[in-house]
């Protein structure tokens, strides 16, 4: 069996360089890192694991909270979190809450009690428990994605949704749309309601407004898009334009769509956001708001990290920029 005094003698370094190019390898020169890596592999050492964590005081493990880990966006913040956590030594455990506040607060625990050294929430809410609250404040924690509501005592990484629903609605009424539709989430959520801002912002500056029987409920679901656009199409007149707040429901809008035997884009345009992998692929393609989706992954890994090393956090506050990628779900008004 190999030990860390054969991986010292092979990389020409003492035993505590070696140590220290294991457990924090940011500390070492690269050229230093790679040859001990290389006498890593060479002698087939592995360390042990639980040894290292005993002595670190560390886990090197993180709690990442899921609203719904069957989510297309969220799977790919994920790879992000774990692509960054990889590179740092950690992995991470994974907690699908699908909205629950009792699972919310039970992963959350692990914060508490050693098993885990940081904590992501992916979700709106705070995850801890009245009774864990003091406790909670010596645990590094991270929101992203979404926001915590009237909470700015924790690092957020976030995109700019108002400004990206504003473009969003701006480029709808370039196309010629001026009745314009929207499929939100849920009421609760920030992102939702800063998203419904920014539609509002492009139409109350091109002198519209947005009706609210034009503003239909879901849940981030497919089902609940279809539903919503169900509801659309059962009122007076047709909506020039459905934007949909995520592209979950935007896919099930369209189908309802196309179940009342309309054209996409000739009868009625649908515009998502979020940009998953799904939308280049519908029939036509969708037009979204793509999200940097493992970026904002990535940062939240990389925040977190500086927090669970009393390292100093340059932007407690990440705001990601989005893009707009037009398909042939969206075109011009004739």
């Amino acid at each position: 069996m190999s030990t860390i005094r054969m991986v010292s003698k092979l990389a020409g370094v003492s035993t505590a360089t070696v140590s220290r190019a294991l457990k924090d390898p940011q500390l070492v020169a690269p050229e230093t890192r790679e040859k001990v890596m290389a006498a890593v592999k060479e002698s087939g050492y592995r360390p042990n694991q639980l040894a290292k964590n005993f002595s670190s005081g560390r886990s090197y493990n993180v709690v990442v909270l899921v609203p719904n880990v069957a989510n297309p966006f969220f799977s790919r913040v994920i790879r992000g979190i774990e692509q960054e956590a990889q590179t740092k030594g950690y992995a991470i455990l994974l907690g699908d809450t699908q909205g629950s506040v009792e699972r919310e607060q039970a992963y959350a625990r692990m914060g508490l009690t050693s098993q885990a050294d940081g904590l992501i929430q992916l979700d709106r809410r705070f995850p801890f428990s009245g009774d864990d609250k003091a406790l909670a404040a010596a645990v590094p924690f991270v929101n992203a994605c979404e926001r915590i509501c009237n909470d700015a005592s924790y690092p957020v990484v976030e995109l700019d949704n108002r400004g990206a629903a504003r473009a969003m609605g701006q480029y709808l009424l370039q196309c010629g749309h001026q009745d314009i539709a929207v499929i939100t989430g849920p009421a609760e959520s920030p992102i939702v309601r800063d998203r419904l801002a920014g539609i509002q912002d492009a139409l109350l500056a091109a002198g519209l407004e947005l009706k609210a029987e034009r503003i239909v409920p879901g849940d981030f679901s497919m089902p609940s898009g279809f539903a919503a656009a169900q509801q659309l199409l059962q009122q007076a007149s047709l909506p020039d334009a459905i934007f949909s707040m995520n592209d979950e429901m935007a896919i099930g809008a369209m189908a309802a769509i196309k179940a009342q035997g309309l054209r996409i884009p000739e009868d009625i345009s649908v515009a998502g956001f979020d940009n998953i992998e799904f939308a280049g692929y519908t029939d036509p393609a969708l037009t979204t708001i793509d999200q940097p989706a493992e970026a904002i992954g990535r940062q939240a890994m990389r925040a977190l990290y500086q927090l669970m090393h009393q390292l100093p956090l340059p932007q407690p506050h990440l705001v990601l920029p989005f893009e707009l990628v037009k398909r042939g779900s969206t075109r011009a008004k004739n």
